[in-house]
């Protein structure tokens, strides 16, 4: 979980009077997790953050999910994708999903709208480009490599900057992300055999404010989405203090744990969310037993499936077998899968590797989405064999 911190100015007590300048009172808003029984922050507004004055349905192109059948791995070409003027919230096309959790591609030129999705955190992996999120919180500066986590209902704004698209992959979940229960002590400090700490961690640079009247927020929530328009800009926090608020991760501070014989992907965990998990592979020294092969063993997710977006370096497992930077592998729960035919004898003797990726691994089985039919290449559950079939037709699958 993220320390406690303050940012801005906060009265010296909890829910007592805090005076503007002129003699009011600045409005109080505490946001907390289940039930105000777990993490929360406790937000000082100059003006009333309740105060809305118009509420409207926000119709939605369908996003359906068709499940995986026949049951088959799946490589996604995200690179692929068309790629248009778009932002980060309202281009998001998805690839797969179930009743836990959503993952979309996104190629942003554009800032977004003013959002929140009250349903569930969100992940955002920045893949390339950067951004400033501006957050009722503050702002956070990001770029390639960045993770960034969303708690439920924080009002934000992507906003792209330099001349590059933002792309990015956007799990959106329905319930809380964070860091894996057992790298923390009972207080909620990193313990000493994580991977990363604290001091990895960014919070927001704030606060940030804001001017305007009747703004508009979209916000997501179980039935779909709704536009807000409030009285008053959102940003227009003086203060906060506690341990619920975004921030930022990145993949480069991820240090890897590595052993004599090849490490599980549990080694790998790098947050948690209800019915799944995100790993970072990062470049990391190989297996230094002597009779060790450093290539994957095969292995079948007897209750999960693996999804492997690829973002850096050269990925020996799977060599020949189509995967490129952007890629995306889906290798479901009733699938054995392992290393391309011939990736095991020619690791052997390696040093170290220089992959990143991404993985996220779902305890309920993914459909898949509109997108991801758009850019599969539906020849790759035959490359094991040792003879490549690429095709984008789907007649070959």
């Amino acid at each position: 979980m993220p320390h406690y911190r303050v940012v801005g100015e906060v009265p010296p007590k909890r829910h007592t009077q805090f005076h503007k300048p002129d003699g009011s009172l600045y409005a109080e808003e505490l946001m907390g997790v289940e039930g105000f029984s777990s993490d929360s922050a406790l937000l000082y507004h100059h003006n009333r953050p309740t105060a809305i004055v118009e509420a409207v349905a926000v119709d939605e192109p369908p996003q359906l999910l068709s499940p995986n059948h026949p049951l088959k791995p799946r490589h996604l070409k995200t690179h692929k994708l068309g790629v248009g003027s778009a932002d980060l919230v309202t281009g998001r096309q998805l690839l797969l999903g179930n009743e836990d959790v959503r993952i979309s591609y996104v190629v942003a030129d554009r800032a977004a709208p003013l959002y929140r999705n009250a349903a569930g955190d969100e992940l955002v992996y920045v893949e390339a480009g950067a951004a400033t999120v501006e957050t009722v919180f503050g702002t956070l500066t990001v770029g390639a490599g960045d993770y960034v986590v969303l708690p439920t209902s924080t009002t934000h704004r992507w906003v792209p900057t330099g001349a590059e698209p933002l792309r990015a992959l956007v799990t959106e979940a329905r319930g809380h992300v964070g860091p894996p229960k057992r790298y923390l002590s009972a207080k909620g400090q990193f313990l000493e055999h994580s991977p990363y700490c604290e001091r990895d961690l960014r919070g927001p640079e704030g606060p940030f404010t804001a001017e305007g009247d009747n703004v508009d927020v979209i916000v997501r929530h179980r039935a779909g989405c709704t536009r807000y328009t409030y009285a008053h800009h959102p940003f227009d926090v003086v203060g906060w203090d506690g341990c619920l608020y975004p921030y930022a991760f990145s993949i480069h501070d991820f240090e890897p744990i590595t052993g004599r014989l090849h490490q599980p992907p549990t080694v790998h965990q790098t947050f948690e969310g209800p019915g799944f998990v995100v790993c970072s592979f990062v470049p990391r020294m190989f297996d230094y037993h002597p009779q060790s092969i450093p290539a994957p063993y095969n292995h079948a997710n007897v209750d999960s499936d693996e999804v492997l977006f690829y973002v850096g370096g050269d990925f020996m497992s799977r060599k020949g077998a189509g995967i490129e930077l952007g890629s995306i592998s889906l290798h479901p729960s009733g699938f054995i899968h392992g290393p391309q035919p011939g990736s095991v004898e020619a690791s052997i003797g390696k040093a170290s590797t220089d992959e990143m990726a991404v993985m996220i691994d779902t305890f309920k089985p993914l459909g898949l989405g509109d997108a991801a039919v758009a850019c599969e290449d539906t020849g790759y559950a035959w490359t094991w064999i040792g003879e490549p079939r690429h095709s984008n037709d789907s007649s070959s699958g």
